[in-house]
């Protein structure tokens, strides 16, 4: 997969100056192995649902090759760690019954606990929306951080961030409509139309009764807010196409569409049963 842009120098761009905690004598290179039991779910993790059957595949490729990514870890002072990265290949180490880990012990402060574990889950996209909002407010209301400097960490539009936010405004049962995959996010930002969380919600059903699409969500959303709905703009069409169209269709005897363009266009002709087009053959050979 190819990384986004902002996330080039990988996790470790968000730890200042680099700053490695104290190793095991054994680790040239900054790896050492860790107790599973021995570290703690990162109390910044941003994501609370993970795919059974996903981990159940992870577990089974680490019986057979083992970890072969690190966990980013953080050192507590009394021989346990606080997991900063790496919470999916943790699970599946345990699953796959590996008693220690390949660790990387990392200093990190509450903001950088959360920023890490948000941008391993962001670069994976593996945050449903909901997880995704949560994770941002954290950072801009707990942080002080402008969605500007969210959107540069995750490697976002700060049109992105502040769209993905605003989910937080939500009715309850809208937002985890959306964490089921009832609707999609486009759904939700449509539904944000509504003042009411009572209106959203009244919406929601009608939405998921209906099998409404994105467009047809907003469309509803229009009416109820007695905004006018947008017109579709009909398409220009030279009268000299036209006229070559009815021509056309006069001598064929059937419906004829013409499409021209600068270099040339096509010609569509119709027939509606073997005995039509045997005519046509007879015509046009």
């Amino acid at each position: 997969m190819a990384q986004r842009k902002g996330l080039g120098k990988g996790l470790d761009a968000l730890i200042p100056g680099g700053k490695t905690a104290s190793v095991s004598s054994g680790s040239s290179s900054g790896v050492q192995q860790a107790p599973v039991e021995s570290i703690k779910r990162n109390p910044r993790q941003p994501r609370l649902k993970f795919n059974d059957d996903e981990l159940n595949e992870l577990a089974a490729s680490i019986k057979e090759h083992g970890v072969i990514q690190p966990l980013i870890v953080l050192p507590n002072g009394d021989s346990t760690f606080t997991l900063i990265a790496g919470e999916r290949r943790l699970q599946a180490s345990i699953r796959a019954g590996l008693r220690t880990v390949p660790v990387i012990p990392r200093q990190a402060n509450n903001q950088e606990l959360l920023e890490l574990a948000l941008i391993e889950n962001v670069q994976r996209a593996d945050l449903n929306p909901m997880e995704e909002a949560e994770a941002y407010r954290h950072l801009a209301d707990d942080f002080g951080l402008s969605h500007e400097m969210i959107a540069k960490r995750v490697g976002k539009s700060r049109v992105a961030v502040t769209n993905t936010i605003r989910l937080m405004n939500l009715a309850d049962g809208v937002k985890q409509a959306l964490v089921d995959g009832k609707i999609t996010e486009g759904h939700a930002r449509a539904l944000l139309m509504l003042s009411t969380q009572k209106a959203q919600t009244s919406a929601l059903q009608t939405i998921i009764n209906l099998s409404l699409s994105v467009r047809q969500a907003e469309e509803l959303m229009r009416k109820l807010t007695g905004q006018k709905p947008i017109k579709a703009k009909k398409p220009f069409r030279n009268a000299n196409v036209t006229d070559v169209e009815k021509r056309l269709q006069k001598s064929l005897g059937t419906k004829v569409a013409l499409k021209h363009g600068k270099k040339g266009g096509t010609v569509t002709i119709y027939y509606y049963s073997d005995e039509e087009l045997d005519a046509l053959l007879d015509k046009l050979t």
